[in-house]
């Protein structure tokens, strides 16, 4: 059982790893340690919907602040990029650590526990279009094929990701499978296609 245990740990440690690498070389950002707290008041806190409640902590060597474990890094990233006067195409990738306990499900992919990769860019001059979306997706699924090889490679996992990534619009969903739920549409257009992103505005 102990064996088993170190080598799943293992297991998970280069897969993180690798795709960390592949993110950061892929959206050439420059990896920041970003906080768990955030002073009540100061604007750094994402309250996401508004009707999140967050964990309150008292820190003893200040005792008039109120602190909270973030929401979110959305805010903080961006002041960040704004404090350090990144440029046009520079940005940051943070491995953020936070706390939602107002979640209202709990699976697979939600926890109260939030581990992610999180990262911002500036956005060149001109640039706000589909066109970049697009090259910037297909930069991040590049990292996330590039990681399923290597664990391919080092695992003998057979890899399951198409080569390439599909954009489609959420009218498109609705002509394609009129007769189904937006969820059941999102499932069906992934079965199909593998890996897929899913634009709902108009450029």
């Amino acid at each position: 059982m102990k064996k088993s245990f170190i080598h799943q740990q293992e297991e998970i440690s280069f897969v993180k790893n690798t795709f960390t690498q592949y993110l950061k070389d892929k959206l050439e950002v420059v990896e920041v340690q970003g906080p768990i707290l955030s002073r009540v008041g100061d604007g750094m806190q994402d309250n996401l919907s508004g009707v999140e409640n967050a964990v309150s902590v008292k820190v003893l060597q200040i005792p008039d602040a109120t602190y909270e474990v973030v929401h979110s890094l959305a805010k903080w990233k961006r002041h960040t990029l704004a404090r350090f006067g990144f440029g046009e195409g520079e940005g940051l990738f943070v491995h953020m650590k936070a706390l939602r306990p107002d979640e209202d499900s709990l699976d697979a992919t939600h926890s109260v526990y939030v581990d992610q990769w999180d990262w911002e860019k500036v956005i060149p001059n001109g640039k706000r279009n589909i066109a970049y979306l697009k090259e910037t997706v297909e930069k991040i699924y590049k990292a996330i094929r590039l990681t399923e090889l290597a664990v391919e490679a080092r695992y003998d996992i057979e890899s399951i990701l198409p080569k390439q990534i599909t954009f489609i619009h959420t009218e498109e969903l609705v002509e394609r499978y009129p007769d189904l739920t937006p969820k059941e549409r999102e499932n069906a257009i992934c079965k199909e296609f593998g890996a897929v992103l899913l634009d709902r505005y108009r450029w």
